[in-house]
């Protein structure tokens, strides 16, 4: 197993972000300092960061049905609730895929599989994200184009990937990139204000009816889902299928 895998077994975080403890010098295996990417430490070395003893788990992803009022971070430095607030000690290890803002509920994969939250979050595997949207007044239809095609927040280009009309101010969403609060930011610069958002899917996984605030370890077949192609985006036909009454 390649050290970036190690590290991120172990709950160090994202390939990427052990990429980087790698090149900074901050990984020890058996007493040296580590920056050999290729290496490979077996069970008997001995691998610290930051002078902090790890060792390899077996992967383990759990979904959470993120509430209202909880960051998605480990620590806050304003002493504020984390996702990690609602999940019992044994979870330590695991590290959030993604983020959700402090107000948008639903779908949140935690993980130590550093592989799956590469995939699941680079560009390049073009991953659905799919959420409920609530408005504060009906939508306009005539709109849509501008938010498929694409608008500019803070000189960053952000593009809605599909939309679809629920009911007059109940939308369905997906993304495909990852800027932040980039749902609420984008209706806000065509005049809406979001009063609501829940994300219902990521991939072909789906939130269903996991209760707020409550997580489950994900199945043999749904961690198989994972690896498998987009979702097909296909409008259902009755409102109440599509939102749920919150």
């Amino acid at each position: 197993m390649r050290l970036n895998r190690f590290l991120a077994s172990a709950g160090i975080g994202s390939r990427r972000r052990c990429d980087e403890l790698i090149a900074a010098g901050r990984v020890i295996i058996n007493g040296k300092v580590c920056t050999n990417f290729s290496a490979q430490p077996s069970a008997r070395d001995h691998v610290k960061v930051d002078g902090k003893l790890l060792r390899a788990e077996p992967p383990l992803t759990i979904m959470l049905h993120k509430p209202a009022g909880f960051i998605s971070t480990r620590k806050d430095p304003h002493a504020r609730d984390t996702v990690f607030d609602l999940l019992p000690p044994k979870f330590s290890r695991l590290f959030n895929i993604g983020r959700l803002d402090a107000q948008t509920e639903g779908l949140l994969l935690l993980t130590n599989d550093g592989e799956l939250a590469q995939r699941l979050t680079h560009p390049r595997y073009k991953i659905d994200k799919e959420y409920e949207v609530t408005l504060d007044r009906p939508w306009d239809s005539a709109l849509a184009p501008k938010l498929l095609k694409g608008i500019f927040l803070a000189g960053q280009g952000a593009r809605i990937e599909r939309l679809h009309p629920v009911t007059p101010t109940h939308l369905r969403v997906v993304l495909r990139q990852g800027i932040n609060r980039q749902i609420r930011r984008m209706f806000e610069a065509v005049g809406y204000h979001v009063k609501h958002l829940l994300r219902v899917r990521i991939g072909n996984l789906r939130l269903s009816n996991l209760p707020r605030g409550h997580w489950r370890v994900l199945t043999k077949r749904e961690m198989e889902s994972l690896q498998q192609g987009p979702t097909v985006f296909r409008p259902r036909t009755k409102a109440r299928n599509e939102i749920r009454r919150l």
